[in-house]
């Protein structure tokens, strides 16, 4: 299945403003430049696929889209504005539409907090009690995620790996963002559980209209998964454009490695 079969709606006009706009990004760490001058553009929809090897700069360049980090120069524009300073209460509330799932589904629950504690949180810390009531808005979360509302008073530990995964989805969908940057989100797993998670993802993009930026070192599930592709080596973005088009024909070295390098992902029908 390709990412362009499905019914998502992604605008085509280059007029078009879109989501989520990078600006000559660079970040230096004393002597050492980590990111160095990377732009592109995320269209309202779209999922956009940042590949490397570890060390590339990949995730530094996910940590400055969401202010995370600041960069050292170049800015960040989310919906035609650039970001606002960190800690000023414009972007707090900003983060509300900007979220992020992280690599490590383990390390990303707090293990001394229920699941309906963890999904509560979002709304405690931005002060944004769901309009339909926080029950029926955590029961709604987990049942999009795949899971059962008795999963609510249980204890990370007492889940899967897979289904730890799929409560930091729900927990980053509380707010109803639209922008997700979705870091490496199955690499801690196995691969027929990943590929169970990458399916979800798809499903939660069309039915909620979520824009994403996918972080991975796998060229087969960014081919799978993601509408255009960015390649980053040594801090730097090497090529990009079309999924289908750099998996297929690569222009740059660096990526004809990448692609040689991973093994074809298995089917991920569902």
């Amino acid at each position: 299945m390709s990412p362009h079969d499905d019914s998502r709606i992604i605008s085509d006009d280059p007029a078009a403003a879109p989501l989520v706009e990078a600006r000559g990004l660079t970040k230096e760490y004393g002597a050492a430049r980590v990111v160095d001058d990377v732009s592109f553009a995320i269209q309202p929809g779209e999922t956009l696929g940042l590949v490397g090897e570890s060390g590339s700069g990949k995730s530094t360049v996910a940590r400055m889209l969401l202010r995370l980090i600041e960069p050292t120069s170049g800015e960040v524009l989310f919906e035609d504005e650039p970001l606002p300073p960190v800690g000023s209460s414009e972007m707090r509330a900003l983060r509300r539409r900007m979220q992020i799932v992280f690599q490590d589904p383990y390390a990303a629950l707090n293990p001394r907090m229920r699941v309906r504690d963890l999904l509560a949180e979002p709304f405690a810390i931005h002060r944004e009690p769901p309009p339909e009531g926080l029950p029926a808005r955590l029961a709604a979360l987990l049942h999009s995620v795949g899971l059962d509302h008795s999963a609510l008073p249980r204890f990370p530990h007492e889940f899967s790996g897979g289904q730890r995964q799929r409560i930091n989805i729900a927990r980053a969908l509380a707010l109803r963002p639209r922008f997700l940057v979705l870091d490496e989100p199955v690499s801690a797993l196995d691969v027929s559980v990943g590929a169970q998670v990458i399916n979800l993802l798809r499903e939660l993009q069309r039915d909620l209209g979520l824009t994403y930026l996918f972080i991975s070192h796998s060229m087969p599930l960014v081919r799978y998964l993601c509408d255009r592709v960015a390649v980053m080596q040594h801090g730097r973005l090497v090529e990009i454009g079309d999924s289908l088009q750099v998996c297929e024909a690569p222009r740059n070295p660096y990526t004809r490695a990448l692609i040689a390098a991973t093994p074809e992902m298995p089917a991920t029908a569902g």
